[in-house]
């Protein structure tokens, strides 16, 4: 890693950290409503989502339902894995196999 490249990711952090610390600083002091805590809960999956959505269906930039569409068919089997066994280790495994497994195939 080069100088200027320490340089910026040392000032994303920086940055990062400026935005965030005084928001939480100010919630630390003040009790949010029982609504708002509960609302809060749904951020890391919905942020999660955001993330896995269009890389399921867009792997290659443009919206991809093909049933050869590796990445789609293991993560709508992994949904499943996960709904139904509630195993974490499981789901990646499993889904991980089928989606080399799919690749392999098509």
């Amino acid at each position: 890693m080069s100088l200027q490249e320490a340089i910026l990711v040392a000032g994303m952090a920086l940055v990062t950290f400026l935005v965030r610390w005084p928001v939480l600083a100010l919630i630390s002091r003040i009790t949010l409503p029982q609504r708002v805590l509960d609302g809060l809960k749904f951020i890391p999956p919905a942020g999660l989502t955001a993330i896995v959505a269009p890389a399921m269906l867009m792997p290659a930039g443009s919206l991809d339902l093909d049933i050869a569409n590796a990445y789609l068919v293991a993560g709508i089997a992994a949904g499943a894995i996960a709904f139904r066994t509630r195993n974490l280790l499981l789901t990646i495994v499993l889904g991980m196999a089928l989606f080399l497994f799919w690749r392999w195939l098509w």
